[in-house]
Order: C-alpha cells, then structure tokens, then sequence
C-alpha cells in the first residue's frame, strides 16, 4: 500500500462539502462498474454491503436526533 489511511482520513477531512460528495460518487460509480464487469467481485459487494450498513444508521442516528 503506498498510503496510510491516516493521510487519506486527514486528505477527507480538508475536503470542502460538495467534494465529499463527488468522492462518494465517484467510488459508487467505481465499484458499480466492477460489479457489473464481476458479479462475484467480493470487494465490490463489500463496499455496497458496508454502504448499506452505514447508510442504516446514519439514517437510525438522524431519526433519534428527532
């Protein structure tokens, strides 16, 4: 690996709102894509398995606040 995930967490943190959202749609687009090309492609369905779990509970997290 040529990078530390502390470097990309501190790249993410200095990223302006509306480039957050570019990055989550740019690896939505990158994993769709292999998964398309793959259908078994492990790393692919664990991406959008955890993005379903995060998304899970930010939206649990959301509805509490309220």
């Amino acid at each position: 690996m040529g990078f530390s995930t502390n470097d990309l967490w501190g790249r993410l943190g200095e990223l302006e709102d509306d480039d957050v959202s570019h990055v989550l749609t740019g690896l939505f687009a990158l994993y769709e894509k292999k998964l398309q090309q793959n259908e078994d492609d492990k790393n692919a369905e664990l991406f959008f398995l955890s993005l379903d779990q995060i998304l899970t509970q930010v939206s649990e997290c959301n509805l509490n606040r309220r």
